[in-house]
């Protein structure tokens, strides 16, 4: 995705990995969506993103978020964890947080996990 930097863009990804077809498609408005804005909490960060037309939604034009990724991050003590809003069928937003840190100013040394392997995508979509 245009715009993203490279945790932000590496966490997507693997929140977007898997075969099941809702994430195939998250992957096709992905490739063509843009970051508009980036919002720094203190804690963790928003991206909030823009999907043009083309990209199909979601079924159902569902509301729902995926979360099961986290990150051992170098300058977070307890690491940070991750969740993607996704807001009538289309990704709508990033979430980034730490757990009661403040956000590092330079976050280049990270390796990404997911909570649970294997992971059960269908629980994650609210199926």
């Amino acid at each position: 995705m245009e715009g993203l930097n490279k945790l932000e863009n590496a966490v997507l990804t693997k929140l977007l990995a898997g075969e099941h077809p809702i994430l195939a498609t998250l992957r096709l408005q992905a490739e063509a969506a843009h970051l508009v804005t980036r919002e720094y909490s203190g804690n963790g960060f928003f991206c909030t993103f823009a999907v043009p037309t083309g990209p199909p939604p979601v079924a159902s034009n569902s509301t729902f978020r995926i979360g099961d990724v986290d990150a051992k991050v170098k300058g977070l003590k307890h690491g940070a964890g991750f969740v993607l809003f996704v807001k009538n069928g289309y990704l709508d937003m990033l979430e980034g947080y730490s757990y009661e840190e403040p956000w590092p100013a330079k976050l280049d040394e990270f390796a990404l996990n997911y909570q649970h392997e294997p992971r059960i995508v269908d629980s994650l979509l609210g199926k």
